[in-house]
């Protein structure tokens, strides 16, 4: 199944694409294969139940098809901003899985971003220790900036800002 953010999959595709994972297409499953298919941002747990709205599963239930689809690799946890795992379907994200992540610290957003050219090495010990590196920037999302944008700005106001240094 090629899965695209953004894109509502039919029932009979999401069937054949957890079958074909080797996993049981139950009705949750589904519901929440199909919920991750049409996100445009890594979901938490919160916003998948908020999503799927009024329904004859319990909420255990919802979480419990998250983990098993994160263990079977259909979806993975993106995000962790705040302690708060964020889920989306592998592979959908149009840049791949080695895109940033915004974290907005005014609404709470987590949003994928563009890719994020970085380079960096490590000598020591730890260096055959690392597995994976994620990148997380934070600060006011642009439509927190719009809302604030009414308010008296300091000087410089909108526009491109550099990244703070990184300290080691």
């Amino acid at each position: 199944m090629e899965t695209r953010t953004g894109t509502l999959i039919t029932k009979d595709a999401a069937r054949k694409f957890l079958r074909d994972k080797g996993l049981r297409a139950t009705a949750p499953r589904l519901a929440v294969l199909r919920v991750l298919s049409v996100a445009k941002n890594p979901l938490s747990y919160t916003q998948v139940l908020q999503h799927l709205g009024q329904m004859d599963w319990d909420p255990a239930t919802i979480y419990r098809n998250l983990v098993k689809l994160r263990d079977a690799g259909v979806a993975s946890v993106v995000s962790r901003a705040e302690g708060i795992d964020r889920y989306a379907l592998a592979g959908a994200q149009a840049d791949g899985p080695h895109h940033p992540h915004f974290l907005c610290e005014d609404c709470g957003r987590v949003a994928c971003l563009p890719e994020l050219t970085a380079s960096i090495s490590m000598d020591g010990p730890w260096a055959a220790s690392i597995e994976k590196a994620t990148v997380q920037l934070r600060g006011e999302c642009p439509d927190c900036v719009e809302r604030g944008a009414k308010a008296p700005q300091p000087s410089g106001g909108q526009g491109r800002r550099s990244l703070p240094k990184i300290r080691n």
